[in-house]
C-alpha cells in the first residue's frame, strides 16, 4: 500500500480530535458538568479556544501510516496519547499553581482543586477507555495488551518525572544538569517515544522497526524539550522583543541548570540572588541572559538539541520500511519543531 505525495496531516487531526469526541461525547444527566470540563480544557468545546499542536497524536499515526499506508485504524491509539498527555496537564496545573494555560483560565482556577483533580482522573480514564476500540477494529487481544502496557509503563515514567520535578524544586540546591536529562526523559521524552512505538506496534510485529521507531522518538523527545528550554529565554527575545518568559518565571531549564554548574563563583552567587528575586525586573533579566551566556550555557543548550535532533533522523533514515510520504512528513516535522 501506497501513501499519497499530498498527505492530509490536517485531515489527521481532524481524525483525531472526532475519536476524542468519540470517547468524552456529549453526555446528559447529572454528570454532564464534567465532560464539560473536559472538553474545555481540550479546546473541543465550540468555541475558539486554543488546542495544542496534538503533535504527539500526530507523531504516532505518522508513523502508522510509514508502515501501514493509511491512519484510520490507528486513531484509538492517538485519542489516547492526546487524553494521556492532557491528563497530566491538568494535574499539573494545579501541582504548579498555573491559572492559565494557552492563554485561557486553567480547570482548577475556575472549577476549584477537587473537581479539577476528578476531571485529570477521568481524563486518565477514559484515555485507556479510547484504546479498547482497537479490539473492534480486528487487533488481536495480545496486541492491544501489548499497547496497553506501553501506555501504562508510560504513564508511570510521567508520574516519575513529575516527583523529580517537584522534590527538587523544593530544595534549595538546583537540580545537576545530569538529573535533569534523566527528569526530561521520563516527563518528555517517553510519552513522544510511546506515541511512535504505539504507531509502529500497531502496524508491524517485527520488534527491530518497533525498537528503532521507540529510539527516533526518544531522540526526538529530547530533543523538543531542548528546543524549548532554548526558545523560553532566547526565542521569545528575538521574535516579540518581550522579556524572556522562562527566566522571568525562574524555571529552572537546561541553560540555567547548566550555568549553576559551569559559573564562576561570583556568577553563580549572583545568578543565586537572581533567582531568589520574587519578581525580577527587566535589567535583572537581562542580567541573568548575560550570565547564562557568559558561562556558554546557550551555545550547550543548542548543541545538545541538535544532537538529539540529528540522532532522531538517523533513527528514521535508516528505516527501510517507511513510506516516503509519511517519512518525509515526520522529517519535516523534526526540522521545523526543533528549530536549535
Amino acid at each position: 500500500m501506497t501513501v499519497s505525495n499530498d498527505l492530509d496531516l490536517s485531515q489527521m487531526l481532524a481524525d483525531t480530535e472526532a475519536e476524542i469526541l468519540r470517547v468524552v461525547g456529549a453526555r446528559e444527566g447529572a454528570t454532564a458538568g464534567v465532560y464539560e470540563m473536559i472538553r474545555y480544557h481540550l479546546g473541543l468545546d465550540g468555541s475558539s479556544g486554543p488546542r495544542g499542536k496534538r503533535m504527539r497524536p500526530l507523531l504516532g499515526l505518522l508513523a502508522y501510516t510509514s508502515i501501514a499506508g493509511e491512519h484510520t485504524a490507528a486513531l484509538p491509539g492517538a485519542a489516547a496519547v492526546e487524553l494521556g498527555h492532557n491528563f497530566s496537564l491538568v494535574h499539573d496545573d494545579i501541582e504548579d499553581g498555573d491559572v492559565e494555560r494557552r492563554h485561557r483560565a486553567t480547570l482548577w482556577a475556575l472549577h476549584g482543586v477537587p473537581q479539577a483533580i476528578n476531571t485529570g482522573d477521568l481524563i486518565f480514564s477514559l484515555s485507556r477507555v479510547a484504546l479498547h476500540r482497537l479490539t473492534d477494529l480486528g487487533f488481536s487481544d495480545a496486541k492491544v495488551l501489548r499497547l496497553m502496557r506501553l501506555y501504562d509503563e508510560t504513564c508511570v515514567l510521567l508520574c516519575e518525572g513529575q516527583y523529580i520535578d517537584i522534590a527538587t524544586s523544593a530544595q534549595d540546591e538546583p537540580m545537576t544538569v545530569e538529573l535533569y536529562f534523566d527528569m526530561i526523559g521520563r516527563k518528555t521524552a517517553a510519552l513522544i517515544a510511546a506515541s511512535i512505538e504505539a504507531g509502529a506496534l500497531l502496524a508491524t510485529d517485527d520488534d527491530d522497526v518497533i525498537a528503532r521507531y521507540r529510539r527516533f522518538g526518544w531522540s526526538l523527545g529530547l530533543a523538543f524539550q531542548l528546543n524549548d528550554d532554548l526558545l523560553g529565554i532566547w526565542g521569545e527575545e528575538q521574535k516579540t522583543g518581550k522579556v524572556p518568559t522562562d527566566v522571568a518565571r525562574h524555571k529552572k531549564t537546561l541553560p540555567v541548570l547548566y550555568a549553576f554548574e559551569h559559573a564562576t563563583p561570583a556568577d553563580r552567587a549572583r545568578l543565586a540572588e537572581l533567582h531568589a528575586t520574587p519578581e525580577p525586573s527587566e535589567a535583572e533579566i537581562v542580567e541573568t541572559v548575560a550570565i547564562l551566556e557568559r558561562t556558554g550555557a546557550d551555545d550547550f543548550t543548542r548543541a545538545e538539541a541538535r544532537r538529539h535532533r540529528d540522532a532522531a533522523l538517523t533513527e528514521l533514515d535508516g528505516l527501510a520500511v517507511v513510506e516516503s510520504a509519511a517519512r518525509e512528513k515526520l522529517s519535516a516535522i523534526i526540522t521545523s519543531v526543533i528549530s536549535a
